[in-house]
């Protein structure tokens, strides 16, 4: 399996990444671990995650993916094995939010303490908070690189314009730039990103590791009908992918699927990896027989 390189970062990364947003909420830590050692054993090595996961779910106060994660590094000793990648900026509660340097300062150390370890490979904007000026929010990023805590910055989330601003300053100010952006970006939803990300992506030479890639799960092809939703938490958010527009998506992927022998999911995933300027989309799963169909998306060549 050949390694993309992502952006200028100096890091390279499988064409598959890790979405680790399950962890803690919908999977707890013994299948977590499961998951983690499938994914490294496969030659994977792109581990996504975030301070802010899983909050929302009942009785998370965050941090709960960061922790699992960090005892999983611990027990299996395979930090060297992979590229990890957290985020920061979310609300987390008690007025933990945003993109100043004084925060970011300290929200990387938490995250550090969480997943125990002494740096961070990708540490990337999660959300903007509009109010901090980018070049104050470059120059935590850069310190941080200076202090060996972080390797890289990305971005995700960020307007175009404020994406376009924060490469801009770090080049005007001679300040390390994001190397990476995490966009939404699927077979689904395509005019976003192809009309307001992919130039500028693609202009500042920028890797791309894409969230969302099977439109919270309906490019999977399980769900098809009404009765259909109630068969995951994410059931609610797959209902606006119901329409004459995603049924034509799912025919497409049913006859490739058919054609490769491998699940409409791997086909959605192959597409986004054949994209020029997509480095890796990152995929979650809560079984390794799951894990194990969407890697299969590595090996397919669509014509």
């Amino acid at each position: 399996m050949e390694n993309r390189k992502l952006g200028h970062s100096g890091i390279s990364v499988a064409p598959l990444g890790l979405g680790t947003n399950v962890f803690g909420w919908t999977i707890d830590e013994a299948q977590s671990f499961r998951i983690l050692d499938a994914f490294v054993d496969a030659g994977l090595n792109l581990v996504d995650t975030a301070d802010f996961y899983s909050r929302w779910a009942a009785g998370n106060k965050g941090g709960e993916s960061e922790t699992i994660i960090g005892n999983w590094l611990r027990k299996s000793g395979k930090r060297d094995k992979i590229v990890l990648a957290t985020k920061v900026g979310a609300d987390m509660g008690d007025g933990k939010k945003g993109l100043s340097k004084a925060y970011i300062l300290r929200a990387v150390e938490d995250s550090l303490k969480r997943l125990q370890t002494d740096h961070i490979d990708l540490y990337q904007s999660h959300f903007d908070d509009g109010i901090t000026p980018v070049e104050e929010t470059m120059e935590a990023y850069a310190l941080l690189i200076k202090e060996g805590k972080i390797r890289a910055a990305g971005a995700s989330n960020l307007s175009p314009g404020r994406l376009r601003q924060s490469l801009e300053a770090s080049k005007t100010i001679g300040l390390p730039a994001y190397q990476s952006l995490q966009p939404l970006y699927n077979l689904c939803e395509r005019e976003n990103y192809e009309t307001n990300y992919e130039p500028v992506c693609e202009a500042y030479g920028l890797g791309v590791i894409c969230y969302f890639p099977l439109a919270s799960g309906f490019l999977t092809g399980k769900y098809r009908t009404e009765a259909d939703l109630s068969k995951s938490v994410r059931g609610p958010g797959i209902r606006k992918y119901m329409d004459e527009k995603g049924n034509r998506i799912l025919a497409y992927l049913d006859e490739q699927a058919n054609l490769h022998h491998v699940s409409p999911a791997a086909i959605a995933l192959a597409w986004l990896m054949a994209r020029p300027s997509v480095t890796a989309p990152i995929a979650s799963a809560t079984t390794t027989a799951q894990l194990e169909e969407l890697i299969k998306a590595t090996g397919i060549k669509l014509n």
